[in-house]
This record gives C-alpha cells, structure tokens and sequence, in this order.
C-alpha cells in the first residue's frame, strides 16, 4: 500500500542499530550489559517517554500473565515496560522492518527476548486469530493512520471480549495548520491527527466502551520545558530521540512544540473496553 510505504520510509533510518550502540558507548553504558533503563532516552518514541509510558498503563491495568499486543511497536520501549513493571507477555507489531530488527536486538540484550517478541506488519490487517489478547496498547501511532474504524475493528476482533485498549495519541484540541516536519511525518499525506471525539466514535463503532480519558497538554508542555532546561544546562545528550529522528530532529520537536503551546494539539489518554 501506497501509504503505509510512505510512512515506513518517514521512519526509516538506514543504520539504526550502529547509531544507537554508537551513542550507548557514548553515554558511558556497555553495549553488552544494558538494562531496560539504559535505554529509555531513546526507545520510547512519544511524547514523555517512559514517563509517559508508566502513566498509561497505570490507567489501564494490565495484569501478570496477560499477553498484550502492542501496535505500531517501534523500538519495543513499551512492550519492554509492560513485560518488567507488569509481568506481562507481549507481542509488538510495526510497520518498519528496521524498527522490528532494533527492537528485537535490544529485547535479547536486556533479556526480555523470552518475554517479547516483533513483527513486522500492517495495523491494518493484524496477522492474528481472533480473541488472540487480553490487551492492546497504541502509543503515538493514529496520527499515521487515517482509518480509524478499520484499525479499531481490526483489532477488536484479536481481543478478548473484556480486553483493554490503552491508546496515548496526539490529538486534534483545535482547527488550524500544523507545520510540518513532524515526529511522526514529513508532511500533511501521511497525519492524519483526529479529534478526541473521533477516537471515541470509532471506538463505539468498533465495539468498546470508554471507561476513562485524560488530556496530557500540559504534560506534554512540561516535559518539553524540563528537556529544553537540560540541554541548555548541560547540552544535549549522547543518548536520545535526535538518533531516531535524524538530521531534523531539532525542527521536527519544535514545530510540534508549538503546535502544543498553540493548543491545536496535545497527546491524550483513552482507556477503553472491549465488549
């Protein structure tokens, strides 16, 4: 498909893996001996990282024993979360292959790989059978994907009928242009940003009850502050998301910046049930 190529080529790094041990020595770690820790400044591609992480799934509840799905994967920060904080078994699907091939590379170096697993796939056409999940989890991946019904329905039928989706996207709060290049594209043909609105009619469509949803602009805001203080006080860090983001990491932040403190979007929380 047309689309997800180009949104897989937005991402698309070319020697991910080199970079990132490259800027693991650099931070003083051993490539050989990392912990999940050790790699949070630069697998947890969203808004607030692991903070950010922790948050949601303190929502959602995830349960020891359970196996998550976690869609659009990257490179396996939450996934990574769930199986250490909540003793769950995941399964990460991802649009990249570079991603899956990075994630799958640190899981083994931390010792997670018996606990999660990637694959390279569509959202769209999830390669599972149905009632596969007890959960499923959505971090910073709708503002790729403009069918919202069709990711929804798809993935309610690999849950479980009680199961829990936790989504973490930036939303739509007003009308307005967003400048562009973005975190998660180059330009307007691949973001699809949606009201809060939309998330919650889709779900409805798809068969799951919202049972909780909170707005992290401010959130979002601080964290952005607190960053900009660090790198002004100490400069910025061997280790962290400009790696992901290549040469345009700098632009692509702060046209997000302020899109945020303009109030047309901001990262939102949605806990819902499948029933």
């Amino acid at each position: 498909m047309t689309l997800e190529r180009d949104v897989a080529g937005h991402y698309l790094h070319g020697a991910l893996a080199a970079a990132i041990r490259q800027a693991v020595v650099a931070a003083g770690k051993d490539p050989g001996r990392l912990t999940p820790r050790d790699l949070a400044p630069v697998d947890e591609f969203h808004i607030g990282g692991q903070q950010a992480t922790a948050a949601l799934f303190e929502q959602a509840r995830p349960a020891a024993g359970q196996h998550w799905l976690d869609i659009g994967s990257g490179l396996g920060g939450a996934a990574r979360h769930l199986a250490l904080a909540h003793g769950c078994r995941v399964t990460g699907i991802d649009l990249s292959a570079e991603y899956v091939a990075v994630a799958t590379d640190l899981a083994e170096r931390v010792g997670l790989a018996g606990q999660v697993a990637f694959q390279q796939g569509s959202a769209l056409a999830l390669p599972f059978a149905e009632a596969s999940f007890d959960g499923a989890s959505l971090l910073h991946v709708g503002m790729n994907i403009p069918d919202k019904a069709a990711l929804f329905a798809g993935l309610r039928r690999v849950l479980r009928p009680g199961g829990t989706f936790a989504i973490y996207d930036v939303m739509r709060l007003a009308d307005g242009e967003l400048a562009f290049p973005l975190p998660w594209a180059s330009g307007p043909e691949t973001s699809f940003v949606a009201w809060p609105a939309d998330y919650r009619a889709a779900l409805a469509a798809a068969g799951f009850a919202v049972v909780a949803e909170r707005g992290r602009g401010d959130f979002a805001l601080e964290f952005f502050r607190a960053m900009q203080a660090r790198i002004a006080a100490k400069g910025r860090p061997a280790l962290g998301l400009h790696i992901v983001m290549g040469a345009s990491a700098a632009q692509k932040t702060a046209n997000m910046v302020r899109s945020l403190e303009a109030g047309l979007i901001a990262p939102t929380e949605l806990i819902a049930r499948a029933v």
